[in-house]
């Protein structure tokens, strides 16, 4: 066998190895550090305000450092609270309205069950008496079976239900922990920022830091790109949601439509989650105008999001439409609903690392070419 070829087959597998080595310790670190890396993620979108301090208000780097976490807490804070007043006036109006309501769904349930269930259980009942005693048998050990399956579905479902109260009860304290250490994270990595920059460019050879400069430009460029593009989504959805609603004249429809652009954010159920159940409320209760009115207001939120996800996707963080209408639906299939957020990222990775060169440099050394 040609030596050339076996080179190049052990320069791949060397290749393969490295990558997955380096993807299995960075997840086994991760489990280790994952606060601290929080805390490197916050300093890296909190990094232009402190450098605004810094720069424009003359600040102490550790100073800009404080009153920045100071701001985006009370952002942060200010927004919670802004959202936890509207839900409680919401509730406070569902109080009040929901009885009747209830009422009216009971009302329906009971006439239902009166002129439809009844009566198909007397037939029911009637077919059965004829039946030979064989088949009444089996049919009675069928229905105690399916029973039983229920019976032991539902206390598994409220057994789990139970065991959850218990681990979120010991989850709080850790979770506490965390959120102290990555403000601690914080902090330090913030203030020490481009000491800590310089520090790690001095230990990357110079091919790898230009290659990483790039990628971690890209990187950047996409990421802020990906987010603007979802914060762009749900502001649309919201907009659309708040004129549909103030068309139909429902109450509160601000309240309604600021909480549904937030559910937009869920991949896949997103808006469906308010809608669906409305919807069919509202048909129940016999009120088939405004049924009809969310019905069509939800397809138009549907069409829009379906139609505008990929253009502006491509367009925020700088790929081509199809590319990321198939990243979206390999994503879907391959992971599920997460996989409409990882699908796009892996997308922007793969490209970065393209554009990078890297997968040229890699090629390279298998080919056995100085790199």
């Amino acid at each position: 066998m040609n030596l050339k070829y076996i080179y190049q087959t052990m320069r791949f597998l060397l290749v393969v190895g490295g990558v997955i080595l380096a993807l299995y310790l960075f997840y086994y670190l991760s489990t280790l550090t994952y606060p601290f890396l929080i805390g490197l993620i916050i300093a890296f979108f909190i990094n232009p305000l402190v450098n605004f301090f810094e720069k424009k208000w003359k600040m102490p780097r550790v100073l800009a450092v404080f009153v920045a976490l100071i701001v985006i807490f009370a952002v942060f804070a200010g927004l919670i609270t802004l959202l936890v007043a509207e839900i409680v006036t919401g509730a406070n109006y569902l109080a009040t309205v929901v009885p009747e309501h209830l009422d009216t769904l009971i009302g329906y349930i009971e006439d239902y069950f009166t002129a439809q269930i009844l009566p198909l259980y007397d037939h029911l009942t009637s077919l059965f008496n004829k039946l030979g005693a064989g088949q009444k048998e089996t049919i009675s050990s069928n229905i105690q079976n399916i029973g039983q399956k229920i019976g032991t579905t539902a206390g598994s479902f409220i057994k789990n239900l139970f065991g959850i109260i218990p681990n979120i009860l010991t989850w709080l304290p850790n979770a506490a922990t965390v959120l102290i250490f990555s403000l601690l994270a914080t902090f330090f990595i913030s203030k020490d920022w481009y000491r800590l920059s310089v520090l790690g460019g001095k230990l990357l050879p110079e091919k790898a830091k230009t290659s990483g400069r790039t990628v971690f430009i890209d990187l950047k460029k996409a990421l802020f790109g990906f987010i603007k593009a979802q914060l762009t989504l749900i502001s649309i959805t919201t907009v659309i949601i708040l004129i549909g609603l103030l068309v139909l004249r429902v109450d509160y429809a601000i309240t309604i439509a600021l909480v549904t652009g937030i559910v937009d954010v869920l991949p896949y159920l997103g808006t469906g989650l308010v809608f669906v159940p409305w919807i069919i409320y509202t048909a129940i209760s016999g009120n088939m105008g405004l049924a009809i009115g969310l019905g069509v207001l939800y397809i138009i939120v549907l069409v829009q999001r379906q139609v505008m996800e990929p253009k502006i996707l491509s367009s925020s963080i700088g790929l081509d439409p199809l590319a990321t209408l198939i990243a979206l639906f390999v994503g879907f299939k391959t992971i599920g609903f997460l996989g409409l957020i990882v699908g796009p990222v892996t997308l922007v990775i793969i490209s970065t690392l393209y554009r990078a060169n890297v997968f040229h440099d890699a090629w390279a050394f298998i080919k056995g070419k100085e790199v």
